[in-house]
C-alpha cells in the first residue's frame, strides 16, 4: 500500500507540473506588430507575462522598413536609425517605451562605426541609465547590404 501511495503521489506531482507548464505557456505571446516588416519563419518579439512586469525579447532588428525595403544603403547612421525606429515600434506595440530596455546586443560589420552607433542610440535610450549591452564585430550578416543588427530585451511594468 505504501509503494502504491508513493507512486500515486509521484503521478499527481507529474500531472501538476505538466498543468503548470501548460498554463505558463499561455503567459508567452509572440508578436509581429504592423509597423515593422513581417518576418518569415520567426516572430519579431516574445512577450512574457511575469505578473508585475512583462519581459520582452526582440529578435535581431535590421534596417528594413515596414515594406521590407532597406533604409540607408551604404549609410551606417541611417541604417542604425531605422533599426532603433523598428525597436521602438515593437516595444511600443507591447505597451512599453524605450526606457524599458534593459539589454542591447549589437552585431556590426565594422567597429569604426561605434561612435556613430552610440550617437544614434543616445537619441532613443535613457543616457542617464543606459541598458546593459554587448557589441560583437561580425564578418557577415544575413544580407550583404545590411551593416548592423541589434537585439533588445525590455522589462515593461504591468498596467494597473
Amino acid at each position: 500500500m505504501r509503494k502504491q501511495f508513493g507512486v500515486s503521489i509521484a503521478v499527481l506531482l507529474l500531472l501538476t507540473s505538466l498543468a503548470k507548464a501548460q498554463s505558463e505557456k499561455s503567459a508567452v505571446q509572440f508578436i509581429n506588430p504592423p509597423g515593422v516588416a513581417k518576418p518569415n519563419g520567426y516572430s519579431q518579439a516574445a512577450v512574457i507575462n511575469l505578473g508585475q512586469v512583462k519581459m520582452m525579447i526582440l529578435s535581431g532588428q535590421v534596417p528594413l522598413d515596414v515594406n521590407g525595403e532597406l533604409i540607408g544603403k551604404d549609410n551606417f547612421e541611417q541604417q542604425a536609425g531605422q533599426v532603433f525606429v523598428n525597436i521602438q515600434k515593437i516595444i511600443e506595440a507591447a505597451g512599453g517605451k524605450m526606457s524599458d530596455i534593459v539589454k542591447l546586443s549589437y552585431f556590426i560589420l565594422d567597429t569604426k562605426n561605434l561612435k556613430t552607433l552610440r550617437a544614434v542610440r543616445d537619441r532613443y535610450i535613457d543616457v542617464q541609465h543606459p541598458p546593459a549591452s554587448t557589441l560583437v564585430q561580425v564578418s557577415k550578416l544575413f544580407r550583404e547590404d545590411v551593416l548592423l543588427e541589434i537585439e533588445a530585451t525590455a522589462v515593461i511594468p504591468a498596467k494597473k
